[in-house]
């Protein structure tokens, strides 16, 4: 192991920073981590990221968190991991805990949806720039990963969702074509990781406990992008314990929207809502706690075995996939939220000064366009 050219207090307050003022969903967050620690600081080398990208995709769990986590561990091992997790997650926690305290005391909040107007559109011109970056740079020149990413970001936007046996297939297909010799243990472990975890538990009929329960099989079970927690949170949140009414549920999907770090975090909301803070924090606890385990877990294996031709190959591919799946995910939020001329001209404006100016702070044009937002929804 390399002895890193910065501290473990560096890096947890960058990543205290990124949970603040990051925004944009998750992939953003996959961007400026590359931005910022790979090609500015140099902390992180390209090979070490495209593994955590790799990793956090194959595994269940928010996407960004598991990279966060990664990348924590791969100078500074569990302590590096803990911190940077905790660091990144924490202060998009208290912000949701906040809003969800004024939520409960106002009845709700009806400014909301103004405000998420012009986030949103904003957040789709943002996402579509890290895509686009992330894509040329992982991808370069080589046709059989640009073909892959094509067929994942289609399938993805066809369907709504991330299939994660095609991203497998797709590191696979890599693999046999670039480096046939026989696959290591590591990955095959990755394989399992699904399945490890086709087991339900014994019904409790505690609240706190169902809550539990619940966040963890969610956190389990959702692959890839926080935005695919929508759909699995909506089935049981709504539907099965009956918890939130509709409208709640998209207000606390809003929340996630408008406030900085992880997507997820929306869980937050969700636990305080249906039980206070007790219910907000074992929401978030049993929502982080497999993607945690799911990323230190294998991270030795991958660090060990990950310069093998035949591991790099797999990587490559499910990099490949990866970056599809995004740009696929980015295609399917801007069909739904990209209604009318008015959000149209809000994303094309905001991808034409991320490409003009480069020095332009993401949360600066998160704020003009929440304040847009609220100008254009009140007139």
């Amino acid at each position: 192991m390399n002895t890193p050219n910065y501290t473990l207090q560096q890096l947890t307050v960058y990543f205290l920073k990124l949970g603040t003022i990051g925004f944009g969903g998750p992939v953003a967050l996959v961007g400026y981590m590359h931005r910022d620690l790979v090609e500015q600081r140099k902390w992180i080398t390209e090979e070490d990221y495209k593994e955590g990208l790799a990793l956090a995709q194959l595994a269940p769990g928010p996407m960004a968190a598991q990279l966060s986590i990664y990348l924590g561990y791969v100078h500074y091992r569990i302590i590096g991991a803990t911190l940077a997790g905790l660091a990144f997650v924490l202060p998009s926690f208290l912000m949701v805990l906040g809003l969800g305290y004024a939520y409960v005391k106002a009845g709700g909040l009806p400014w909301m949806q103004a405000v998420f107007y012009g986030i949103g559109a904003a957040v789709i011109g943002i996402i579509a720039i890290s895509s686009y970056k992330l894509s040329k740079k992982s991808l370069g020149k080589d046709w059989l990963l640009w073909g892959i990413a094509l067929i994942l970001a289609i399938t993805t936007f066809i369907t709504e969702k991330e299939i994660l046996w095609l991203i497998l297939a797709a590191g696979i297909i890599v693999w046999l074509y670039k480096s046939p010799p026989k696959l290591s243990k590591a990955v095959n472990g990755v394989f399992l990781f699904p399945i490890l975890l086709q087991a339900d538990a014994i019904w409790m009929n505690d609240k706190l406990t169902q809550i539990g329960w619940f966040f963890f099989k969610a956190g389990a079970f959702v692959f890839g992008s926080g935005l695919a927690i929508v759909p699995f949170l909506y089935g049981g949140v709504v539907k099965e314990y009956q918890w939130l009414n509709e409208q709640q549920f998209l207000d606390a999907v809003a929340v996630a929207m408008i406030t900085p770090g992880p997507v997820v975090i929306t869980v937050g909301f969700i636990g305080y809502l249906v039980a206070g803070i007790p219910g907000a924090c074992v929401a978030a606890l049993a929502t982080f706690l497999p993607c945690y385990l799911f990323t230190i877990l294998p991270a030795p294996y991958f660090k060990k075995y990950g310069k093998h031709p035949g591991i790099k190959a797999f990587v490559d591919g499910v990099t490949a996939a990866a970056i599809g799946a995004i740009t696929g995910a980015v295609c399917v939020l801007a069909k739904r939220q990209l209604t009318d001329i008015i959000s149209c001209v809000i994303a094309v404006v905001t991808i034409l000064i991320l490409l003009k100016f480069k020095k332009v702070q993401e949360p600066i044009i998160i704020v003009v366009a929440a304040l847009l937002g609220l100008l254009i929804r009140n007139l």
